[in-house]
């Protein structure tokens, strides 16, 4: 049983359709747990559940109880392992319900929740979109989605690391990105800080912030910019 002086650490998977999340996630778990020795836990995306239990996507109406569901079930699964990886959390229903709907007004309880989490990950739109029936909207979508996402990240002043790659390169990625969330967390077996501080060794030192990169440092310094200059 995990000690109780330790919560469970969260790290949330969000993206538009069709980027890897639920893959992802299930990946990086097994990886964690691989190379650090404590219970990793992934919790899949409830909304697809939800889909194909009632043949349809979901009404109005219903996409607060969804929300709900998909953090109790976040929590039930921090009730038995040390590090969660979830696959979407309240925030992505919030962001579908301005979507599709044009109703922010789940955002601020769905982004106060994502302050629970150590890091969000953020899915790139590198990978080819792929339909998968009626649970999915289209190609089209997924730039306003992702835009939201990183609109509402970065106005909230949440952490998060945009995940790019294919195959085991996402993976890699994702394991880049959470490493130094884990650095002061005695692990079980060390090769998560292993590999953390092989990578470090092999980085160059930043001199420039790029215009356009997808290192949320930049995109955060960069808004900041804005911002001031605006004033």
């Amino acid at each position: 049983m995990r000690g109780t002086e330790r919560p469970p650490w969260i790290f949330a998977i969000v993206g538009a359709e069709s980027t890897g999340k639920s893959t992802l996630a299930e990946r990086l778990a097994a990886q964690l747990h691989e190379a650090t020795g404590w219970r990793c836990a992934w919790v899949p995306e409830y909304l697809r559940e939800w889909c194909e239990r009632e043949g349809r996507t979901p009404a109005h109406h219903e996409q607060p109880d969804i929300a709900a569901e998909q953090a109790r079930r976040i929590d039930d699964a921090g009730a038995r392992a040390d590090i969660v990886i979830a696959d979407t959390t309240p925030l992505m229903t919030a962001i579908y319900h301005r979507q599709v709907f044009g109703d922010g007004s789940m955002e601020p309880a769905a982004l106060q929740w994502q302050r629970r989490c150590r890091l969000t990950l953020l899915t790139a739109l590198d990978l080819p979109w792929q339909a998968d029936g009626f649970i999915r909207d289209g190609a089209h979508v997924r730039e306003p989605v992702d835009s939201l996402l990183r609109h509402a990240l970065i106005g909230a002043g949440l952490p998060f690391v945009v995940i790019g790659g294919a195959g085991p390169a996402r993976v890699n990625a994702a394991m880049d990105a959470v490493a130094p969330c884990l650095r002061r967390r005695d692990a079980p077996a060390p090769g998560l800080f292993t590999r953390l501080a092989e990578r470090d060794a092999a980085q160059p030192a930043w001199r420039w912030v790029c215009e356009s990169c997808d290192v949320p440092d930049c995109e955060h310094a960069s808004l900041r910019l804005r911002r001031a200059a605006a004033r």
